[in-house]
């Protein structure tokens, strides 16, 4: 029963020591120990501050990225129709010197032809006037074998020639 009914001096004595112990505690461990807590405090308070700080930064990376990629794709939109308008370009342009040079390809076929026609035709011409004169001189010999057929001849052409 002793224990359960401790005797004043013990009781005293362990006031005693338990008061010394606390105003040494006091004294010494209680502010470190409270200058601990409050350092933690600053730095959880800190560090949920940056967070925020950094929550912030990241949501407007984020809308910048998004501004970026937007704008990426329209420049990449522009560059498409940009290519698509050059190819169908430069193809109007190779057709139309196509065009071009087949015309002129034509143009210089037909004035050979027209040339080679017109040297044809001329060569045509002198070979029947060649054989007309053949012909001519031929039948002029025969006529005019004789004398006076020949002084006849002369004589109509001159009257022909006086006429006119």
């Amino acid at each position: 029963m002793e224990l359960l009914l401790p005797k004043i001096g013990l009781l005293a004595w362990t006031l005693l020591a338990f008061l010394i112990v606390f105003f040494i505690l006091r004294k010494l461990a209680w502010p470190a120990i409270i200058k601990g807590l409050r350092d933690r405090e600053n730095t959880i308070s800190e560090a949920l501050a940056t967070a925020q700080k950094v929550k912030e930064e990241m949501a407007l990376m984020k809308s910048e990225n998004e501004a970026l990629l937007a704008k990426a794709r329209e420049e990449r939109a522009a560059m498409l129709k940009e290519a698509r308008e050059t190819k169908d370009r430069i193809i109007n342009e190779a057709k139309e010197q196509a065009k071009t040079e087949a015309n002129k390809i034509i143009t210089e076929a037909q004035a050979a032809i027209n040339t080679q026609k017109m040297a044809a035709l001329t060569e045509v011409k002198n070979q029947v006037g060649k054989l007309v004169i053949e012909v001519s001189e031929k039948v002029l010999r025969r006529e005019l074998a004789n004398k006076e057929a020949q002084e006849a001849h002369i004589k109509g052409m001159v009257d022909s020639v006086k006429l006119n």
